[in-house]
């Protein structure tokens, strides 16, 4: 008898931006670039030649085709090792003119010594280090100045950062951190290229909610539009509905997963980061809809009635937290008028008290047993439920997810009630959605607030409705 194991293919970043914007060009030096660069051990990742061929496209005029270039993807993918490419290329074969900014004094510091590098180096690479004319280290003002012409200078950005420079090509690294008072600063220093040919390269990731760093999101909205013939853009991001939780997300992402990233470290960046710190960072998200609650809050506060009473049968659900800190117990009827009503009807500490809760209220009001999701932590209740003579009925990831989606159609089509109790408001509040197949159910992960109780309410309407959908099924009657 013999066995085989299947090798599942590992999980590789895409080198396949989700936005690209590439101006038309006759020809590119990205060849010659990469195959430059690859002599002194920087062989260009497939994502990062992509990026540099439009980087380095040229119009049949001889200029650059992309006078403006902009690259928004994730950290520690190596967006760094792009840039190091183009300038240690442009400096020593063009002899181009660079200033290469960043938001902070220690970001630029530790550019200029990835590049000092390799000019520092005259037993391996000698023919770079004889092409030096000066290395200047003083703190603030580092600069590589080549005796071809070609030069690169360092500094962080603020009001005054560009006086007194004239270069062929402005980076902006960092570029979530760029406003415009540093951009009027900075854009001067391209006016008069002493090429002829000048260009602006920015590089960064999403800009964090209320900054004043409007230039990168401007420049990305009019690559967006085509508004610009002569700007180059690639952005890897995830879509509004991508599931954070997905690993194949991660990888659509960041083109360097599985090969300088790791698929473990983003793993742990998940469990520790917020949903919108993790979207933003690691999978790229410019999108405010990240941060917004899964439920309308006037929605809901519209469909509160502190008045609001059931009328004839109900069904009740329980649910807990990851943490199994308390148990939220909730029940769903009908209303005389023919709407829902969902009710909070107990959320407590520990488990101690639910067996025997939950049998008196379903003996009280003759319900059909009570309703949990397995798959959560509410299912190590059910041998205890169970012995207490409570009948548990369960639902699959995909009736969770359609119990999800009819309790928040109802909510937005008037036709489900609450009496506005806190509890199940803050657990509304908190909500987000995950992505199952092609619908979606409520989110609980990362999230410092209990949703229990707003689970709990929606398994109780969705027992509700499968009981009268069983009743009608076996009598003919609608109940």
């Amino acid at each position: 008898m013999s066995s085989s194991v299947v090798d599942r293919p590992p999980l590789l970043g895409s080198q396949v931006p989700r936005v690209e914007l590439v101006p038309a060009q006759v020809r590119s030096q990205v060849d010659d670039a990469a195959w430059f660069s690859s002599r002194y051990g920087m062989v260009p990742d497939e994502w990062q030649h992509r990026v540099l061929r439009a980087w380095l496209g040229e119009s049949d005029d001889g200029r650059w085709s992309a006078s403006r270039a902009g690259l928004a993807v994730p950290r520690q993918n190596g967006k760094n090792g792009a840039l190091e490419i183009r300038e240690l290329y442009g400096m020593v074969a063009l002899g181009e003119k660079f200033l290469h900014t960043a938001h902070e004094v220690k970001t630029a510091r530790k550019a200029f010594l990835r590049l000092a590098g390799f000019f520092e180096n005259p037993r391996e690479w000698p023919e770079l280090a004889g092409l030096v004319d000066t290395v200047r280290k003083t703190n603030g003002q580092e600069a590589i100045v080549l005796s071809n012409g070609g030069s690169v200078e360092f500094v962080a950005r603020s009001r005054g950062s560009g006086r007194g420079y004239t270069v062929d090509v402005l980076v902006a690294d960092e570029a979530q951190e760029l406003t415009d008072e540093h951009l009027e600063a900075l854009l001067p220093t391209i006016s008069a290229a002493p090429t002829g040919n000048p260009q602006i390269i920015m590089t960064g990731t999403p800009p964090p909610p209320g900054t004043a760093a409007a230039v990168f999101d401007r420049t990305r909205s009019q690559a967006l539009a085509g508004e610009s013939a002569r700007l180059a853009w690639a952005e890897w991001s995830m879509a509004d509905d991508d599931d954070l939780d997905d690993p194949q997300v991660w990888a659509d992402n960041n083109p360097s997963l599985g090969f300088r990233l790791g698929v473990e470290v983003v793993r742990t960046e998940r469990e520790q980061l917020s949903d919108d710190g993790f979207a933003r960072e690691r999978c790229g998200s410019w999108s405010r809809a990240v941060t917004a609650g899964a439920v309308d809050p006037d929605v809901w506060q519209a469909a509160t009635d502190v008045t609001s009473k059931r009328a004839g049968a109900v069904a009740f659900a329980l649910d807990m937290p990851p943490e199994a800190s308390r148990v939220s117990l909730a029940v769903a009827g009908k209303r005389a008028d023919g709407r829902w009503h969902v009710e909070l009807v107990q959320a407590d500490e520990g488990t101690a008290w639910v067996p025997d809760r939950v049998a008196e209220l379903v003996r009280k009001h003759k319900a059909d047993g009570v309703w949990l999701d397995p798959a959560s932590r509410a299912g190590a209740l059910l041998p205890e439920l169970t012995e207490a003579g409570v009948e548990v009925h369960t639902v699959s990831g995909r009736q969770m997810a359609a119990a999800c989606g009819g309790f928040h159609d109802d909510l937005t089509s008037d036709r489900l009630m609450h009496i506005g109790q806190p509890d199940l408001t803050t657990a509304v509040a908190a909500a987000r959605r995950r992505r199952v197949g092609d619908a979606w159910a409520w989110h609980r992960r990362n999230t410092d607030t209990d949703i229990s109780p707003l689970v709990a309410a929606t398994l109780a309407r969705w027992g509700l409705l499968q009981s009268m959908s069983a009743t009608r099924r076996r009598t003919g009657v609608v109940i």
